[in-house]
């Protein structure tokens, strides 16, 4: 019986992983980075959950928010000193975003949506860097529509 899977002494992680596995696992975290591709991803998905809540998309906006979750819990994994600045955002910010997207109103959404705005901007200034201000979108990105 032939098999459709050949092993292979092949190299598959590719020639850019190089060196002893603890070399390997090092280039491979570095690639992960540090908070900065995790404010990156949670900036699109910020302006994400605006739009999806000037749209009245629930759903989308219900996506958007555990998307945020998810990424700063993973950042704080790689960065586990960054925690308590964010133990606010995430224990009580998020939270009281989740009862506005619950109750599918939109003045309710807006006015959270300042709060989380303004839970961003004080986990900044935790974070010593208070000049990475965060402001409502202006422009939509995305081509999601409801």
């Amino acid at each position: 019986m032939i098999s459709c899977i050949q092993k292979s002494d092949k190299n598959i992680q590719g020639k850019w992983i190089q060196g002893s596995e603890e070399e390997k696992l090092e280039t491979i975290e570095m690639q992960f980075r540090g908070f900065d591709m995790v404010m990156f991803e949670t900036g699109y998905r910020y302006q994400e959950l605006y739009w999806a809540g000037q749209d009245q998309n629930w759903e989308y906006a219900d996506y958007q928010l555990e998307k945020i979750r998810k990424t700063i819990k993973n950042g704080l994994i790689r960065r586990p000193k960054r925690a308590q600045s964010a133990e606010q955002f995430m224990n009580e910010v998020i939270p009281k975003m989740e009862v506005a997207l619950d109750s599918k109103d939109t003045t309710l959404f807006n006015s959270s949506f300042i709060m989380l705005t303004k839970g961003c901007l004080n986990c900044h200034t935790k974070e010593n860097v208070p000049h990475f201000t965060v402001k409502k979108p202006l422009n939509r990105v995305s081509p999601i529509r409801k």
